[in-house]
């Protein structure tokens, strides 16, 4: 039967007596283990699908075993053909998890995204814009402006909040960058204007979630939302 995944940790990292992994009814987790690592492993599944109740065991997995020490998570869904094949790349790139392992120590994932009040950002790039205010008053004490002015208008708006996308996301990495060890950008989405991970200290969790309130706070326009303490998947390679 191919195995499945969870994690890497210390060899000599405790684990509880008892994990349940994936499945339906949950399959035990095990550990393989190659010189100071240790793999989490467990059973694959017959038929391995992305279903929200394996999606949160494979999770649960990973946050019991960090308990004790640091853990480089897997993203879910990683099979290998068997233990023996697991055990061998372990050996293969044993200093390297070593290494990561060590920068993960006492460190979790952080995951921000941010994106503007749409009102309140109008509001700012017209504060910030002098003949773009005056384009628009122009145009309110015409009755609206012609159907081009209302177009040139929309036009330079919307470069204007484009701008502010930018200028924002900029802000919010140089914000809280200093207060972590590790910064990674996510995959770009619509509907936000920054998707960034950053790897904390656990001594300067508080500090960090503060400067993320306060970007809101000094910037009325800017909804910043953190996710976290997470597993981090995200750090789990060398970048």
């Amino acid at each position: 039967m191919t195995t499945y995944v969870y994690g890497i940790a210390r060899a000599s990292q405790e684990l509880p007596d008892t994990i349940d992994g994936i499945g339906e009814p949950p399959l035990p987790v095990r550990t393989v283990r190659a010189g100071e690592l240790m793999a989490l492993v467990s059973d694959a599944p017959t038929e391995l699908k992305a279903k929200r109740r394996d999606l949160l065991a494979h999770q649960r997995v990973v946050i019991q075993a960090q308990v004790s020490g640091p853990v480089l998570p897997m993203r879910f869904g990683g099979v290998s053909p068997d233990d023996s094949a697991v055990g061998a790349v372990l050996s293969e790139h044993h200093d390297l998890y070593l290494e990561r392992l060590n920068a993960l120590a006492g460190r979790d994932e952080y995951n921000v995204k941010a994106n503007h009040h749409e009102e309140a950002v109008l509001f700012t790039v017209l504060a910030a814009d002098p003949q773009l205010r005056a384009r628009h008053q122009a145009n309110r004490a015409a009755g609206g402006g012609t159907h081009d002015d209302k177009l040139v208008f929309g036009e330079l708006v919307a470069r204007a909040v484009s701008a502010r996308e930018r200028a924002d996301a900029a802000l919010i990495e140089e914000t809280l960058a200093p207060l972590a060890e590790e910064v990674r950008r996510g995959p770009e989405s619509t509907g936000w204007l920054t998707n960034l991970s950053f790897l904390v200290d656990r001594e300067r969790r508080e500090e960090f979630l503060a400067a993320v309130r306060s970007l809101h706070e000094q910037h009325e326009h800017l909804q910043v939302q953190a996710t976290g303490p997470l597993p981090p998947y995200s750090f789990a390679d060398a970048g």
